[in-house]
């Protein structure tokens, strides 16, 4: 279970005391002019040379910028195993030892196993000039099935990452590769009766921020893979084309009024599903009042436009409105909590696409020194949309998901974390049923 980590306050604990992460800034484009860019990114939303549901680019755009944020804090101050002039290198080996109690995420007859994860995490930065920074970071291992072999499978943690910052003027780029291999069906709520679920996904672009006094923008682009870990879900594979722009005004020191619009191009490998053209368009606002207390919401419209490129399902347009509440605050040096609420349209896995509604608290408290304990819970409602291959995981279902960890370090260089989740999965076909139990230990080994 990943850990919270978050910034730590004065040390004051008075009730009311606001916290906020690190501020969103944009990712960026490259080797081109701003204004070329500009136009190359009016002009690819216009001609939209291929095919993913609107709210998936915003999703990956959103999530690279604060990727991106939480490395820009001053290198000085990272720890590293190696250095050699202005190169950081820092390795920590981690292992984590769990127990499931339900590996097929099955409703009648379930089979426990215990699963072993060694992996090595290595983050590598250097400054290239005074204002451009190369960093690489990636983390790799082995998830182990002590008796069931055919889950075994290597792991490359989601944030790993290859980028690179560079600046043209008033605009502040980025380039980067992004990339993950997930080998957990239960962290998918569509998912069900099934181990075998998993993804490889390569997300790889540019992007580009531009400030001129109160007012901000964002263009970025990304190319994505994905590719299904198990041969069982091949009709998932497919490359993505994703555009966002953002314009935002700074009406106060700590709030901004913005406009957002995305659009996405979704081509499969297969004919199991059908390819779709999407677009949304919507506001945003990002309340701030210090740093320590954060409000964002959104809201908008997304659109999606199906071709029938299927044998099996009838292609079928589908739309709906889009919103998301993230609040963050960090109460006192010794409490934090995060909520997001919202309402989405995503790529399906059976369907074409899947309208959920989630909300997603979290908690964390840090009372004795040395120890943090965080605790976690999911809610999502989901429903099949556009036609389904099967009916295996049924078409409407609830999805819930709570959890605790505590972390504390023994020694200088161990971190020990131990960790409970809880996941129960519910639809209207009663092999879409499950409950699931998983607990763990993980010894996190940051190298002198």
């Amino acid at each position: 279970m990943v850990m919270s980590t978050l910034p730590q306050r004065p040390d004051r604990d008075q009730a009311g005391a606001n916290w906020i992460l690190p501020p969103f800034t944009t990712m960026s484009a490259g080797l081109f002019s701003a204004g070329t860019l500009a136009r190359c990114f009016v002009i690819g939303l216009v001609l939209q040379p291929r095919q993913v549901p609107a709210q998936e680019a915003l999703r990956n755009s959103l999530a690279g910028e604060a990727a991106a944020e939480s490395q820009r804090i001053q290198e000085e101050s990272l720890p590293y195993t190696f250095k050699s002039g202005d190169f950081r290198l820092l390795v920590e080996p981690m292992l984590d030892l769990r127990w499931n109690d339900n590996v097929n995420l099955t409703k009648d007859n379930p089979e426990d196993d215990y699963i072993l994860r060694p992996t090595v995490e290595f983050d590598a930065n250097y400054p290239l000039t005074d204002r451009n920074l190369f960093r690489l970071n990636v983390t790799c291992g082995y998830n182990y099935y002590v008796n069931h072999s055919s889950l075994s499978r290597p792991y490359l943690a989601t944030g790993s990452q290859l980028a690179f910052d560079f600046f043209v003027k008033d605009w502040r780029f980025n380039l980067h590769d992004s990339f993950s291999y997930t080998q957990d069906s239960a962290s998918e709520p569509a998912v069900s009766g099934t181990g075998n679920y998993g993804t490889f996904q390569n997300t790889a672009g540019v992007s580009g921020n531009w400030n001129w006094g109160d007012v901000t923008s964002t263009l970025s682009y990304d190319h994505q893979n994905t590719l299904a870990t198990s041969s069982q879900f091949n009709n998932i594979n497919n490359a993505s084309e994703l555009f966002v722009g953002r314009a935002g005004l700074r009406v106060r020191r700590w709030a901004t009024i913005g406009v957002e619009g995305t659009g996405t191009l979704l081509s499969y490998e297969r004919n199991a599903l059908n390819d779709s053209t999407g677009w949304s368009a919507g506001v945003y606002v990002e309340l701030t009042p210090d740093s320590y207390f954060s409000v964002k919401p959104r809201f908008g419209y997304t659109v999606n436009y199906y071709h029938q490129t299927s044998q099996f399902t009838q292609a079928s347009d589908q739309s709906s409105w889009y919103g998301d509440l993230t609040v963050s605050h960090k109460a006192t040096r010794f409490l934090a909590y995060s909520l997001s609420a919202g309402h989405e349209l995503r790529p399906g896995i059976e369907s074409d696409a899947i309208e959920d509604s989630y909300v997603r608290p979290s908690l964390s408290w840090s009372v004795i020194k040395g120890v943090t304990i965080g605790t976690s819970f999911s809610y999502e409602r989901g429903s099949q949309a556009g036609g389904q291959l099967a009916t295996t995981f049924g078409q409407n279902y609830d999805y819930y998901n709570a959890g605790f960890d505590v972390s504390f370090s023994p020694l200088k260089s161990l971190k020990v974390g131990l960790y409970y989740r809880w996941t129960m999965r519910s639809s209207e076909v009663a092999s879409g049923d499950y409950n699931q139990n998983v607990a763990g230990v993980t010894f996190n080994y940051a190298l002198p």
